[in-house]
């Protein structure tokens, strides 16, 4: 009887079992394979060259920068999403008026595509005739060119990320406040407890398990951007908005490099994996699931 019970249950994982080590892990291996060698031109054949993709990924200084500003965007972008979407959260599951368009008003970015959102915000920061250009010259500032310089491009960015996943991150913080009984909050109020009190001891710890997985899910969009890049920026000006996929997509199908690509990859699995463990390794343990 238990053998049969074994067999059923490796039989139900069995289809998602293949298509994760079809999709996921056969892809991981052969690209670190591909990384140990050259990348075939023409009639040049690929020819192993070890680690010297590795040592070409050291010596670039387009890659040190493209990481620095992934590093910037990620430190910048992710506290402020989670902090929002608890924020809006929060105050949608609250008695309010009108709290049914207010939800739909903070998701409705998340619906959209990344293409029409940049393009969006694209119009916003046109220098000279651009939204925030008529009302910072109504209010006496002069034009700028928001993401043709270089100390505002990346932080152009950043505003349009979090833009577009607070709504998102909003939606699991709201789904958890809502499944929370009352007699909760009825208990803390007959004791006395003041509202950021109740937040702050009960509500707040009894989300944990939302926030690690909320967090983990923003680290990898805050490494996987492309889309707003390429419509936005392309990496400019002079590299300032250069991110690592985005790198790795200009190596790879730009400059048909795919070796080099290939390592540089790699440098992302492994970047993306130490930062879940630590989240994992930190979080877990202040993670109460009931």
């Amino acid at each position: 009887m238990q053998t049969r019970t074994w067999i059923t249950a490796w039989l139900l994982l069995l289809p998602a079992m293949a298509l994760l080590a079809l999709f996921t892990h056969y892809p991981a291996i052969a690209n670190l394979f591909h990384s140990f060698y050259s990348t075939p031109k023409g009639a040049r054949p690929v020819v192993f060259i070890g680690l010297d993709n590795y040592r070409n990924l050291v010596e670039d200084p387009i890659f040190w920068q493209a990481l620095r500003n992934n590093l910037i965007y990620a430190v910048g972008t992710i506290p402020l999403s989670i902090a929002l979407a608890l924020l809006m959260a929060v105050w949608v599951n609250g008695r309010i008026a009108g709290k049914g368009f207010l939800r739909l008003a903070y998701f409705t970015p998340t619906i959209l595509p990344m293409i029409a959102v940049a393009n969006i915000w694209l119009f916003f920061y046109t220098p000279e005739y651009g939204l925030i250009e008529q009302v910072s010259r109504s209010l006496g500032f002069p034009s700028h060119n928001w993401l043709g310089s270089q100390s505002t491009a990346l932080l152009c960015v950043m505003i349009v990320a979090v833009w577009k996943e607070a709504g998102f991150f909003m939606i699991f913080y709201l789904a958890a406040l809502q499944s929370m009984s009352p007699s909760l909050a009825e208990a803390a109020a007959i004791e006395g407890a003041s509202r950021w009190y109740y937040f702050r001891r009960v509500t707040f710890p009894l989300l944990m398990p939302v926030t690690l997985f909320v967090l983990v899910n923003a680290v990898i969009n805050a490494f996987r951007v492309v889309d707003h890049i390429v419509v936005m920026t392309r990496g400019g000006p002079d590299n300032a908005t250069e991110l690592l996929l985005y790198y790795i997509y200009e190596i790879g199908f730009r400059f048909w490099d795919s070796a080099y690509a290939a390592a540089l990859t790699m440098v992302l699995l492994v970047l993306l994996g130490l930062a879940a463990l630590a989240q994992f390794a930190f979080l877990e343990r202040r993670t109460h699931y009931r």
